[in-house]
């Protein structure tokens, strides 16, 4: 019988994972032949392209998968991996009918991805929207255009973000441009983002704050710093200053945490609940597991430095994850995961973008020509291969992690 590696996740670490063990099977073809499957468990065979999810249309941003995982050789079972159970090596899948089934595994690389917390804000889970999954950015854009059929006023022009880090700042940089598109360029609309700390993109570092600050500013976009959203309603925010914002439309982005089904895994975890991986991104203490993604937490390089929730991460953590799986498998030598290189790219709606170099986020360009980084980076480096058994092989090669895409 084939040994197997199970992967769970069809997002960006889940698929370079798949094709990356599938390209060090198939180097070794000849000494294992068919000996070892690798299984995509997934809700769909699509990628959604989850950094886009702030933009308008979001319900076509995803790519089906189904050409390029049937090229590579890469098997599909469609279904939600609910419970994973690594003393008995199985994991148990939920497929779309409700019917449950067993599906055992010789290496488990966990690559479900992470999700928005939601805290316990009054109002939060029944009135706010979110663009955390592409059902959700999608009931957001209905929405938003719904809100063409009702009278104009100040409540139905305005949306709250709750969240200034790197995701409310995307979304709240292109809503203005979203919003006069919907509702006609005539009309005054409002856009606020509320933060909790006194500074807008407190994880982005002080470096492109200015450049931040400048392009909000010139787009109209107001900013509530030092001051927590204490509850929502149907009709707006309150925040925890007592302030009243009414707005028909308010949209939750503050934090993200790893899947669930890490809680699963035996091993330390960090405070988003990813699990510390080594640097084969192997979990120690079930070393038949391996993590990547957002489900995992591991060093990038010899300076301290830590993977971080981004696509940036994902892709190449995929690589490294799938690579080692297969490697210990077939009993060669894996290649430890690096990454030394990291750069930021933000989008800034209409005004453009920002482009930092470096852990400490040095700007590098701003504004037109940041943008059509930020374009390339958006409707190119993000999406997976052609269909094509040598392109996806060569794009899963974990000697591309030590390469910069800026």
């Amino acid at each position: 019988m084939a040994q197997r590696i199970v992967i769970v996740g069809s997002g960006f670490s889940g698929l370079y994972s798949a094709l990356a063990a599938r390209r060090l099977i198939e180097q070794h073809k000849d000494r294992v032949g068919s000996g070892i499957d690798v299984v995509m468990v997934a809700p769909e065979p699509k990628l959604v392209t989850r950094p886009r999810l702030y933009e308008a249309n979001a319900a076509g941003m995803s790519v089906p998968l189904g050409e390029l995982l049937t090229a590579t050789g890469v098997k599909f079972v469609r279904g939600i991996v609910d419970a994973i159970r690594t003393a008995d090596k199985q994991v148990e899948v939920v497929d779309p009918t409700g019917e449950r089934m067993t599906l055992s595994y010789d290496r488990l690389v966990l690559a479900a991805g992470s999700r928005v917390v939601k805290p316990k804000i009054p109002g939060l889970r029944e009135h706010a929207f979110s663009i955390d999954t592409i059902a959700e950015a999608a009931e957001l854009e209905a929405h938003l255009k719904r809100l063409a059929s009702l009278p104009s006023s100040s409540a139905r022009n305005t949306v709250v973000v709750c969240g200034g880090g790197f995701t409310g700042i995307e979304l709240a940089a292109e809503l203005p441009r979203r919003l006069r598109a919907i509702l006609g360029m005539g009309e005054k609309v409002r856009v606020v983002v509320v933060e909790k700390t006194d500074v807008i993109g407190p994880d982005l570092g002080p470096n492109p704050r200015p450049v931040i600050a400048k392009a909000l500013a010139d787009l109209e976009v107001e900013t509530k710093l030092g001051n927590a959203v204490a509850s929502i309603d149907k009709g707006g925010v309150t925040t925890a200053s007592g302030e009243r914002i009414d707005a028909m439309t308010v949209v939750w982005t503050a934090g993200v945490e790893a899947t669930p089904l890490t809680r699963q895994i035996p091993g330390d975890k960090d405070r988003q609940g990813r699990l510390l991986v080594d640097s084969d991104l192997r979990v120690p203490s079930t070393p038949d597991v391996f993590a990547t993604g957002d489900a995992a937490c591991a060093e990038t390089d010899d300076q301290g430095n830590h993977t971080l929730m981004s696509c940036q991460h994902a892709m190449p953590l995929g690589r490294s994850a799938g690579h080692n799986a297969a490697a210990d498998l077939l009993g060669v030598q894996g290649q430890p995961y690096r990454q030394p290189y990291y750069g930021t790219c933000l989008d800034l709606g209409s005004w453009g973008a920002v482009v930092c170099d470096g852990w400490d986020r040095k700007v590098l360009k701003s504004g037109g020509p940041a943008k059509e980084i930020k374009g390339w980076i958006n409707g190119w480096v993000i999406y997976p291969p052609k269909a094509s058994a040598e392109e996806a092989f060569a794009a899963a090669d974990p000697a591309l992690n030590t390469m910069s895409v800026l």
